[in-house]
């Protein structure tokens, strides 16, 4: 488990986890179904990542799409390679909203819509509604 890893609350906010990545729900939702996916390999680059990295970042990002778009139906999404404060390689992964979406009697909105997500502006969910969000998301990616 790397520093960005555990950063991001590993095991508990864990979503996914495959041999060179993990899919962790954001704890901080800056849209409905933000996600951090993190390369397990020690690289503060992209292009330091393995070559078996490289390839399974396909299924993880086939998987990460479908998902979302099964749970929330989002409209476009955005990957988002900052790496400005956490030097493991990591994406956030923002589904992007033209209009609200509800989940849990909640309405979560994309301030930034139509253009750069605003990481400034979160949706303020509970503990309840985290875990309700990350419970419906793993049985997607599960196929349950």
């Amino acid at each position: 488990m790397n520093e960005t890893m555990k950063k991001f609350g590993y095991p508990d906010t864990l979503v996914k986890e495959y041999k060179n990545w993990v899919v962790l729900l954001r704890r901080q939702q800056v849209t409905l179904g933000s996600l951090v996916l993190i390369c397990k390999n020690e690289a503060d680059a992209l292009s330091k990542i393995s070559f078996d990295a490289f390839a399974e970042l396909k299924e993880v990002t086939t998987s990460i799409e479908l998902s979302l778009k099964h749970c929330f139906s989002y409209d476009k999404i955005n990957y988002l390679m900052l790496m400005m404060v956490d030097r493991d390689v990591h994406f956030h992964v923002l589904p992007r909203y033209a209009e609200s979406r509800t989940f849990g009697q909640m309405a979560f909105n994309d301030p930034g819509w139509p253009g750069p997500p605003d990481l400034t502006k979160i949706n303020e969910t509970g503990e309840t509604l985290t875990q309700g969000i990350q419970q419906a998301l793993r049985r997607v990616f599960d196929g349950r």
